[in-house]
């Protein structure tokens, strides 16, 4: 999912140099949200992974 979220923030960082305003945003906020998710997956393994031992 990572791997996503950098394709959509490269998207976004090509659509913008190029004027595409609107590609650009969609493609800047789901990279965003992406982000957040895999944050939040991390954390979450980090915290249960630990009470399990």
């Amino acid at each position: 999912m990572l791997k996503w979220a950098l394709i959509f923030l490269v998207i976004a960082i090509i659509a913008g140099l190029f004027g595409f305003r609107g590609i650009a945003g969609t493609s800047a906020g789901i990279s965003k949200f992406l982000f957040f998710i895999i944050l939040v997956v991390v954390v979450l393994g980090i915290l249960f992974g630990s009470m399990l031992f």
